[in-house]
């Protein structure tokens, strides 16, 4: 069974991103307002706000939180062209009863970017305190913090040119037979079909970052993409929201030239029969969440013959059902009742004005 506790986030302008901490009890929300929060979850399991301050002069897009090895560090990016790392510090006492105030302090603003900032996500911990971002002029930008008790230095490690604007990055969290930096960005382009998720990796003899592969089936815009964590797995899942909801399995080898060689299969999924927002999954890698323009959130597991299906469909009003796949089951027309609006645009009186094809 699952519960929908909904939350009122107070915030003035658009919600573009919400992010769980490693242990899923704080919360971090960004917007177009300029601001971000941060909830943490009390004795009753509600959350609430512990922390809200203004972070950019434009529309925050996104927001990452680093392992909790490194303490309580976030990052966002803008609109405003900047990524900015945040440090959650003690303040000072109130009362000396009391314990100290927390609050959050900026402790650098990354500037390379001459466009908006579209995506922020830090490296899993094995790499160290890494961090990549994308931007609308299609470089990815991976920094290093050299000293974990200075965040105030982020020299650029890799700086990688695409001919595509990018709107989304995720590092991949498993090496197995692959490179140690794996990575996937997305662009929402529409300017051209070719693929747009493309995925990079490190090359040990050139040192440095480079392109490995396209995936040609998905040649729509993408909003977001997600690698599967780790499970015992011998190869990668990558999964995609565009059109369409994408589940990509990536499997492949170094070969002794230190070149990569990939084997991608690629399934699209079209239950949600609207624009895919987000996608994310659970600790695990067994539990795949999409959200999309049709006001619902689907929960896919993978069968026992190893194919995945969407087993739950949770409404906007709350409730969940189990999913139905076709257009008139009522999960869909429970979802578009609630998303569509018809206007009365005029009327038809002569057969000839309707243009026959």
């Amino acid at each position: 069974m699952f519960e929908v506790d909904p939350i009122s986030a107070d915030h003035k302008d658009v919600i573009h991103d919400v992010v769980f901490d490693y242990y899923g009890r704080r919360m971090a929300t960004c917007s177009s307002d300029q601001t971000v929060k941060i909830w943490d979850e009390d004795e009753s399991n509600k959350m609430s706000v512990s922390s809200s301050w203004k972070a950019h002069s434009g529309s925050i897009w996104r927001i990452s939180w680093a392992h909790p090895e490194f303490g309580q560090v976030l990052a966002t990016c803008s609109f405003d062209r900047t990524a900015s790392v945040w440090e959650e510090v003690a303040g000072e006492k109130v009362a000396a009863t009391m314990t100290p105030a927390r609050r959050w302090v900026r402790r650098t603003t990354l500037v390379d970017s001459r466009t908006s900032v579209t995506d922020v996500e830090f490296a899993p911990k094995y790499l160290g305190l890494l961090l990549a971002t994308v931007s609308a002029d299609g470089i990815i930008r991976i920094y290093e913090a050299p000293d974990i008790m200075n965040l105030s230095q982020w020299p650029v490690q890799h700086e990688i040119t695409n001919k595509l604007p990018l709107s989304c990055i995720s590092w991949n969290t498993s090496t197995y037979m692959l490179s140690s930096h794996l990575l996937a960005a997305g662009s929402d382009d529409t300017a051209t079909h070719t693929g747009k998720v493309l995925l990079f990796a490190y090359n040990e003899s050139a040192r440095k970052c480079a392109k490995v592969e396209a995936i040609n089936e998905i040649n729509q815009p993408v909003t977001d993409l997600a690698f599967a964590p780790a499970a015992g797995r011998r190869f990668h899942i990558l999964a995609v929201a565009s059109k369409d909801l994408y589940i990509v399995n990536i499997r492949g080898q170094k070969e002794p030239t230190s070149n990569m060689k990939l084997d991608i299969q690629t399934t699209k999924f079209s239950d949600h029969n609207c624009p895919v927002w987000r996608v994310c999954w659970n600790m695990l890698g067994t539990m795949l969440i999409s959200t999309g323009d049709d006001g619902c959130v689907r929960i896919w597991r993978m069968n026992y013959t190893r194919n995945w299906k969407c087993a739950v469909v949770l409404k906007a009003e709350g409730n969940f059902s189990p999913y139905e796949p076709n257009l008139n089951s009522p999960s869909f027309t429970t979802a578009m009742a609630a998303t569509t609006k018809y206007y009365k645009k005029g009327t038809i009186s002569n057969p000839n004005q309707v243009p026959w094809h």
